[in-house]
């Protein structure tokens, strides 16, 4: 038996004097190496149209000349609790900045895709457009009521 030990001793520091191996491990591997991603933006091609008013309940929706403060701050509210997740004021998030949201699109379409996302993402062509452009994230129907959207576009008027 110490003869049988002694052999299988001696082989196994041969084996491991000779050419090293790379051990393949099973299981998840991670690759850190940095690779370069060139990022086309589309943001071309999602049109701007001051006249769609999207699909859902909103058909008109008048600003004041001044920013209604209070209703804006309730906006805020809802906003940093729902709409953060997604969106920030400057930057692209999984949905789109929302500074100059208004320079683009129509109070009653900012609306109707707060109040009615799914509907939007099936029948009007700017919120399809930027779903392709936000890689088919869709955004989630938060249930707010007609006033709590309303005072969230009021909010969008402060970025």
């Amino acid at each position: 038996m110490k003869k049988v030990l002694a052999v299988l001793a001696i082989g196994g520091l041969l084996m491991s004097c000779g050419e090293k191996k790379e051990e393949k491990k099973e299981g998840f591997e991670m690759n850190r190496a940095k690779k370069e991603v060139k990022v086309e933006t589309t943001s071309n091609e999602v049109p701007v149209d001051m006249d769609n008013k999207g699909v859902g309940p909103i058909t008109s929706v008048e600003f004041g000349a001044e920013i209604d403060a209070e209703l804006a701050a309730k906006g805020e509210e809802t906003y940093s609790g729902i709409c953060v997740a997604c969106h920030t004021a400057e930057q692209r998030l999984i949905g789109p900045a929302l500074k100059g949201v208004y320079d683009r699109r129509s109070p009653e379409w900012v609306m109707n895709m707060i109040l009615n996302p799914d509907r939007m993402i099936k029948e009007d062509p700017i919120a399809k457009a930027l779903l392709k452009e936000y890689n088919n994230a869709i955004m989630l129907n938060q249930n707010l009521s007609e006033e709590e959207a309303r005072a969230v576009a009021e909010y969008l008027r402060t970025f």
